[in-house]
């Protein structure tokens, strides 16, 4: 699957709740296949052109997929360097919650609640973000989107010729 980038209309827009279904159950297995083929630790569905509010993460201690994922608690604050699959080759620093309690029905329709820390609280709040058409572009500073501008700029051309010759 297509891994939408910076620019791309659909990043921009608040996914729509997710009814549970045995299609979300395909779109998860797909997310979780364009993921690891990327090489990434996380991918929510607008980044593959879908408006629904999944998500996929595997740092390395085996994957996890939520379906209409909400934070419930955040506490403590780290910054940390972050990319993005949708921002190819940029990183920013990014402030987030050390430490999150997440709510969602995993990959077989049932509510889960999880406790996360360290990168893995780092890549739920990344993807959450993402649902809600927030960016990490959005959560760094001036300066960092500055000494970026032309990267950013760059990416946003080639999305947007992507989108018309789709």
């Amino acid at each position: 699957m297509k891994i939408f980038k910076y620019g791309s209309d659909i990043l921009r827009r608040k996914a729509e709740k997710t009814a549970w279904s045995e299609d979300i159950r395909k779109l998860i297995a797909d997310m979780f296949r364009t993921m690891r083929e990327a090489r990434g630790v996380g991918l929510a569905a607008p980044q593959i052109g879908k408006s629904e509010r999944v998500i996929v993460i595997d740092i390395g201690e085996g994957g996890v997929a939520l379906v209409n994922p909400e934070i419930m608690k955040k506490s403590g604050k780290e910054t940390c360097p972050e990319g993005c699959l949708s921002f190819p080759g940029i990183e920013f620093e990014i402030e987030r919650a050390a430490e999150v309690e997440v709510r969602g029905l995993n990959d077989e329709g049932k509510e889960v609640q999880i406790a996360a820390c360290g990168l893995f609280a780092r890549a739920l709040q990344h993807e959450i973000d993402h649902i809600n058409g927030v960016l990490i572009v959005d959560r760094t500073s001036f300066l960092s989107r500055k000494l970026a501008s032309s990267k950013l700029k760059r990416l946003k051309k080639e999305s947007k010729k992507n989108e018309m010759l789709s």
